[in-house]
């Protein structure tokens, strides 16, 4: 078809649009971050004195949600609790457990959406205050197409220095979609964002359709005032559970298998074709033979 969503927007016809989902307890139920506690405590990163108090703000951030000085003694704590760890084994850890800890708080509305709008010619942006260590790879295995994740300053020797490179909470992760928006072309009016957490309120409102998910007290009362709509998800599902095997695999092989498959269709049609006139031609001659 000649005049496809890509084309256009590739010929500047339409502008280009997204979809920005906050990560915990609004694409996953649980913290990202606390979910991988019992990993670094088996990888020698933490003490178990450190896996309790990881366990116990992780219990605080599914009764309540946090708020902002909550969010901010938990950077304090984390940025801490990293200082001098390996990035390199971080990473191989996160990508060891990845899908035995993600995989299964992965909510089945919000796999969902992800697909709608995927099929809908919109990119998915995962923003998130987790490190980036930890939100990338889950961003690849639900298949968005940007990250925007807290970096931690890495030293010469390949540890983290307890020191924040970019924090990605409240006000900042507004000015992060605001200039992917102007780096990427996407029309925020047309765009769409999701969170669970009052803090996201500056990025829910830079776009035209926010939506309040799982929200905490001070988001609903937010939601309510300003007429936003409230989405409940409470379906957690392994993604091999509810999607077709292909969906799992990133877009760019999704695009050249199509490819593949088209080329292999259009072949097949010739040598069908060829194949009919060649048996035409044998029949119409045995005809005149007789």
């Amino acid at each position: 078809m000649a005049g496809t969503y890509a084309q256009l927007v590739e010929n500047h016809s339409l502008p280009r649009t997204a979809a920005f989902f906050d990560l915990d307890k609004t694409v996953i139920a649980k913290s990202s971050t606390l979910t991988f506690s019992k990993s670094f405590y088996q990888g020698g990163l933490i003490n178990r004195r450190a896996v309790l108090r990881t366990a116990y703000a992780q219990f605080v951030f599914l009764a309540g949600g946090a708020d902002h000085d909550q969010m901010e003694r938990m950077r304090a704590y984390l940025s801490a609790l990293c200082k001098g760890w390996n990035v390199r084994q971080v990473k191989e850890i996160v990508a060891e457990t990845l899908h035995d800890l993600i995989d299964p708080i992965i909510y089945d509305e919000a796999a969902s959406l992800i697909e709608e709008h995927h099929a809908a010619g919109r990119d998915v942006v995962i923003v998130s205050t987790s490190g980036a260590e930890v939100v990338e790879p889950i961003g690849e295995l639900l298949g968005a197409d940007r990250v925007v994740a807290t970096r931690m300053v890495v030293g010469d020797d390949g540890c983290f220095t307890g020191e924040v490179e970019y924090y990605a909470y409240g006000p900042t992760k507004a000015e992060a979609v605001r200039e992917l928006a102007e780096s990427e072309g996407y029309d925020l009016a047309r765009c769409y964002a999701y969170s669970d957490s009052v803090t996201d309120v500056p990025m829910l409102a830079a776009v035209g359709h926010p939506y309040a998910v799982n929200p905490g007290r001070g988001l609903r009362r937010e939601a309510a005032v300003r007429d936003w709509p409230i989405l409940d998800f409470h379906r957690p599902v392994r993604l091999k559970q509810r999607l077709p095997a292909f969906s799992m695999t990133p877009r760019p092989a999704l695009m050249a298998m199509a490819a593949v498959g088209a080329a292999a269709a259009t072949a097949g049609l010739v040598w069908y074709t060829s194949r009919r006139r060649t048996m035409a031609a044998q029949a119409a001659a045995q005809a005149a033979a007789l």
